[in-house]
């Protein structure tokens, strides 16, 4: 695990050596066991190594037999034993015992194809020396990162947007397309950024940098058809063994490692499985909160005593979280407002103290059809088949007189339910993640924008462009088209990147068993029925592995990563959300009605409406805003 940067010339100039320097020590963070550089005439790659497999021998930059070929690599090839016994038997010549080399040789029989092989989570930046052209790639689901642009004729990219932007040779200008987004969706999608002329390289994409010209193709896709059709006892035995696979191949280090506990089904069948793998005691680590409502400590520990594990806990309050939210915000780059961000990263800080990697259940919700709104969407097209002087004009005025019940998720209250139903009316129906998203909707934009900039915005991009996905989607049912854009879009950019840069903001590697594309696949192709029934979400996976789940686990209902932010934004942080928002030497100033912000504070401080995930939104948006960079 790694962070990866390089500047390339088109015109074959000298690389500017103190800028490669300054662009790889921003990333030190993501690689403190040493760096690596290559620097040949017009061409430049650096590295920074957090030392995983092959800790005595694989250094990077890695290089092919006659060093025609240089690779600078950011993650795990699961994988790699087996690569490597059929490249030896083809005659390739190995120096390190490393995964990273592996991927040399496949370039050398397969060209741009080698991506096919690999089985893992991965970035990497491939120099070919013959060709003069750089072959960039990341990983199917996009695990690992990259950003890049291109200025002055050099293509400049990283593992993290505050490092590029900090060698650019001039600042990029804000994109408010890109902020609209952020206000719809908690995150900027893929491949936009928040600076205009800067992109994120999408997931499962691989990018070309030949004598200038640049291209970018995509190189996997998964399909929802046709599905399964052997017995119930035949697909619980091959997701068994699928799943036990891809947890005992994310089981290969050279360091010690241990395992994020949620409480939930996921992470706790990987530790289960882990249980079984390992000679000792499995390491686990849990996060939870003072609020009742939001921890969920104890199913944590009852997996945890079911597995006999090494177990760590950790209590967050919301304690210095506008010192923290301004470190978060740099390692992120760009606004990013998924409250849970903040209990991972404490979350890290806390597991990194005692390993260096560590398994998590990311994934099987988008699956597996873990989310509330997945069997809501049922019953919101229902809904909206009813008569419009119902849904356009009783239910309204319902919602208007009911309170708010705070942060509890979508479908916790009557009263949370029927206030979410008018907006459904506006929304895209293809669009599930807006249609219960706790954002701003196109109605609360149109309010919050200044005139001037709101003529200038499509304040919809962010739903019609998850309405594509969802339309294009290679599958025939509502809730497989859901799932797909889930993956393609909100995993890819909010989720993933958040478990990211908060675990390599503490050094820490974490690895997905459910992000195994092998098994991301054969998911896919589950008939519905294995995976929702009624309300009941991931109806396989809990079939499967009851007999591995404490009771109280298996029948735990979905509650999610979330923090307490409306109570806080309410009680303890309420001046200084005030502060934040409202001060007048910030970018909100400029972008933002005054008055419509003061009015989303007063009513959620007087508990008419629980804006809390709104005002948490404006409030990363204005720290971000004040940072260096901006400041413009």
């Amino acid at each position: 695990m790694c962070g990866i940067c390089g500047i390339v010339d088109s015109a074959g100039r000298a690389v500017d050596s103190a800028a490669l320097r300054r662009l790889n020590a921003a990333i030190a963070h993501r690689g403190p066991d040493g760096d690596g550089y290559f620097e040949r005439t017009g061409t430049s790659l650096a590295m920074r190594r957090l030392a995983i497999i092959d800790v005595a021998g694989g250094d990077q930059p890695i290089f092919n037999e006659d060093e025609s070929l240089a690779i600078v690599y950011n993650g795990e090839c699961y994988n790699y034993p087996e690569l490597r016994q059929r490249l030896d038997k083809k005659g390739h010549q190995f120096r390190t015992n490393s995964d990273t080399e592996c991927i040399l040789h496949l370039y050398e029989d397969h060209g741009d194809d080698c991506l096919q092989y690999l089985r893992g989570m991965f970035a990497f930046a491939l120099w070919d020396e013959n060709r003069r052209r750089l072959l960039i790639a990341r990983d199917r689901l996009g695990k690992k990162p990259m950003y890049y642009t291109v200025m002055d004729g050099k293509l400049y990219f990283a593992s993290e947007l505050r490092a590029l932007l900090s060698v650019l040779p001039h600042q990029p200008e804000i994109d408010l397309q890109a902020i609209d987004d952020y206000l719809s969706l908690q995150y900027i999608p893929e491949p936009h950024t928040a600076y205009q002329g800067v992109y994120k390289l999408p997931a499962a994409h691989r990018l070309v940098w030949e004598r200038g010209d640049l291209k970018i193709e995509g190189y996997w896709d998964f399909n929802y058809e046709p599905k399964h059709t052997a017995s119930e006892a035949e697909l619980i035995e091959e997701l068994r063994t699928i799943t036990t696979d891809a947890v005992r191949m994310r089981l290969i280090s050279e360091v010690p490692l241990g395992a994020h506990l949620s409480g939930g089904i996921d992470s706790s069948i990987v530790v289960a499985l882990m249980a079984q793998a390992s000679a000792g005691p499995v390491k686990t680590f849990s996060i939870g909160f003072e609020e009742t409502n939001f921890t969920e400590l104890p199913y944590a520990r009852a997996a945890a005593e079911r597995y006999a594990t090494d177990h760590h806990e950790f209590t967050l309050t919301f304690g210095n979280i506008p010192a923290t939210l301004e470190i978060l915000l740099q390692h992120f780059g760009e606004p990013f407002a998924d409250p849970s961000a903040l209990p991972l990263y404490h979350l890290s800080k806390l597991t990194r103290q005692h390993v260096t990697v560590a398994l998590n259940g990311d994934g099987g919700d988008e699956s597996f059809a873990g989310y509330q709104r997945y069997w809501l969407d049922a019953y919101a097209d229902s809904y909206l088949r009813l008569p419009g002087v119902v849904t356009r004009n009783l239910v309204p005025a319902l919602a208007g007189a009911l309170p708010d019940r705070g942060d509890g998720p979508v479908g916790s209250s009557f009263s949370n339910g029927i206030k979410r139903l008018p907006q459904l009316n506006d929304v895209d129906p293809r669009a599930s993640l807006l249609r219960w998203s706790s954002y701003f909707s196109v109605r609360q934009k149109g309010s919050l924008w200044q005139p001037n900039h709101t003529a200038l915005l499509d304040l919809r991009r962010a739903e019609h462009d998850l309405a594509n996905i969802y339309a294009n989607a290679p599958a025939r049912n509502r809730l497989d088209r859901t799932l797909y854009a889930d993956i393609k879009s909100y995993l890819a950019a909010c989720l993933l990147v958040k478990a990211d840069r908060m675990t390599m903001a503490s050094s820490l590697e974490g690895r997905s068993p459910f992000l195994d594309h092998v098994f991301v696949e054969w998911a896919a192709r589950l008939p519905v029925h294995y995976k929702l029934k009624g309300r009941q979400g991931k109806v396989l996976l809990r079939k499967a592995f009851a007999n591995l789940l404490p009771p109280e686990v298996l029948t735990h209902g979905k509650q999610g990563f979330g923090i307490p932010v409306g109570a806080w934004l309410r009680g303890p942080l309420a001046a200084w959300t005030r502060e934040t928002l409202l001060a007048p030497d910030i970018l909100l100033a400029k972008w933002f009605q005054r008055d419509a912000m003061v009015k989303l504070i007063a009513e959620h401080q007087a508990g008419k409406q629980d804006h809390g995930k709104r005002l948490w939104a404006l409030a990363c948006l204005a720290l971000w805003a004040r940072q260096p960079q901006n400041s413009r």
